[in-house]
Order: C-alpha cells, then sequence, then structure tokens
C-alpha cells in the first residue's frame, strides 16, 4: 500500500524551528502516520540532556519581533510535545552518527527522548518510500 510514513530531518536547534518540527511530528502521529526523526548538526546539539531546557533562541529571519512574539505564544516545550508524540503514536527519534562524531557526543549524552544513533544510509532505509522534510 501507499507509505504515508513521515521522516522529519531536523538540522536547526532553534527553538522556533524545533517547536514546528515537534508540532508536525505530533499532527502525523496522531493521524496515525509513522514518524522517523533524524537529528543532524544543531538539532542533535539542542538534545543533548544537559541544555534540552534551555533557551535556544530563535531563527535570525525572525529578528526581535519574531522572537518576543514566540515569548508571548508561550505554550509547551518542544521536548514536550515530541515526549506526547512518542505517547500518542510510533515516532522514533535517531541521532545521525557522522553529527555524532562531529560533535563529539556520546548517546549518553542525549536526552532519553532521543531512542538511539544511525548512519545515513539506516535513514534512509527507515524511511522508506514515505515522504522527507527537511527543517
Amino acid at each position: 500500500g501507499m507509505d504515508d510514513s513521515l521522516a522529519l530531518v531536523l538540522f536547526s536547534g532553534t527553538d522556533d524551528k524545533l517547536n514546528a518540527a515537534a508540532v508536525l511530528a505530533a499532527g502525523a502521529a496522531a493521524m496515525g502516520r509513522k514518524v522517523h526523526v533524524f537529528l543532524q548538526y544543531w538539532a542533535l546539539d539542542a538534545f543533548r540532556a544537559d541544555r534540552i531546557l534551555k533557551d535556544h533562541g530563535v531563527a535570525q529571519e525572525a529578528g526581535p519581533e519574531g522572537a518576543a512574539a514566540l515569548q508571548r505564544h508561550g505554550g509547551q516545550h518542544w521536548s514536550e510535545i515530541l515526549r506526547q508524540a512518542k505517547d500518542i503514536g510510533e515516532v522514533e527519534i535517531q541521532a545521525c552518527s557522522l553529527s555524532m562524531d562531529l560533535l563529539h557526543l556520546e548517546s549518553t549524552d542525549l536526552d532519553p527522548l532521543v531512542d538511539g544513533v544511525e548512519g545515513v544510509t539506516a535513514f534512509y532505509l527507515n524511511a522508506g518510500e514515505g515522504q522527507v522534510v527537511f527543517i
């Protein structure tokens, strides 16, 4: 049948982009879609156990107005939205092995939200024929 899985490749480590990704993951999970999240570079850095809840700022294009709007909006932290998404449906979060090496991280450095570490080939195999979104 049609593969309606969603693969989210997270590259950016700012709270606005991680929040957007978490909302997409939760929405797909709620619709019964399988979600595979692949963490690279600065997104992976944001999932470190010692800094996941720290302020990661917003994307440069947000500017001061955008940053202020996000703070006013408040709401749940993106990590909490992802935790709920994992409770709702089939959501897997994997760290990119190349990014792990680049940032000198061990799997023990990562928040328990992260299910494991995989290479790019494994990511593509797991993503299958589904949709791939890069954030």
